[in-house]
């Protein structure tokens, strides 16, 4: 019998591993494990989204690609926990059903290769996500994106508003919030939160510079014509001394500028998001701005439940 050479630091199949002369009492012990049903890899390779999407990829025809929230974990995007692998088809008949993997069918107009796997591009996959996650995770994703250098959001709208698949709108909605210079999720998160509930949509990293045009303060979120910053303050901030220390002299010398800070912390945007809007908006008030709604929108509700 001709034993075939098999890398198994890669995903294998059972019949490849069959053919390289391993034997199905082998795949059953300590040196590999099951990804998928037929499909193993050396038990001391770390489990990665690459590395089940290239296990899930041996289980699908030619013209198949890794896609929605695991090409976003392969694409290094904030996205929720999902049990699933994601993979792509091209037609309807192609469909390989398995035990922890999504099968979907679509086009393949944005196809990349990452490393050595097919991956949806960056603007077919924010679509595909968009029949996956919330409007909120669309926009975290969408801003990470451009974080990352790999859209702008004048592209991601482009590109949602040439697609015809079924998500269309829904990703083209989520587009529309997408921002440049975004540092975090949170911050995604604390916009949102804000544009939801109808307030005004602060502006993303804004700088004041000094007489020789350097950046001297950089606000993540603001409203500087009336001099308002919304800032996300993580634990980090408070846990590590110096830059605990460094906040407080920035936050001392804003107010001698008439500036003032609206801290928001994780609470107020997954506990207490009611109480952050009201905030903010009070803030907004007592800072002059001009034209605040009556009363805010609660469209927000559906995507920050709090308490």
């Amino acid at each position: 019998m001709t034993v075939t050479a098999l890398d198994t630091r890669r995903p294998f199949t059972r019949a490849d591993a069959i053919a390289a002369g391993i034997s199905p009492k082998q795949l059953r012990g300590s040196r590999f494990r099951r990804i998928f049903r037929g499909v193993y890899v050396e038990a001391r390779i770390a489990d990665s989204p690459l590395v089940r999407a290239e296990a899930a990829l041996l289980l699908q025809p030619t013209g198949a690609f890794a896609s929605h929230t695991t090409a976003a974990l392969i694409h290094r995007l904030p996205v929720p926990t999902d049990p699933l692998t994601h993979v792509t088809v091209l037609d309807e008949d192609d469909r390989r059903r398995r035990e922890g993997i999504g099968c979907h069918v679509g086009p393949a107009n944005d196809v990349a290769r990452l490393g050595r796997l097919p991956v949806s591009g960056p603007h077919q996959m924010f679509v595909e996500l968009a029949s996956v996650l919330s409007l909120v995770d669309l926009v975290v994703a969408g801003d990470a994106l451009v974080r990352l250098g790999k859209v702008t959001p004048a592209s991601l709208v482009a590109a949602c508003v040439g697609s015809t698949t079924r998500h269309t709108q829904a990703a083209l909605r989520a587009a529309r919030y997408v921002r440049a210079e975004v540092d975090s999720p949170m911050e995604s998160r604390l916009r949102l939160l804000l544009v939801l509930a109808g307030l005004p949509e602060p502006t993303v990293n804004h700088k004041i510079r000094d007489e020789h045009g350097a950046v001297r303060r950089r606000f993540d979120l603001s409203y500087p014509s009336v001099r308002l910053i919304v800032e996300y303050d993580g634990r980090q901030h408070v846990e590590v001394r110096e830059n605990w220390t460094s906040d407080l002299e920035r936050r001392e010398e804003l107010d001698t500028t008439g500036w003032r800070i609206v801290v928001v912390t994780s609470e107020g945007i997954y506990r207490n998001p009611a109480g952050t809007i009201a905030r903010v908006r009070a803030a907004l008030r007592d800072q002059g701005w001009r034209g605040l709604p009556a009363r805010t929108s609660d469209a927000w509700r559906a995507h920050f439940p709090g308490r």
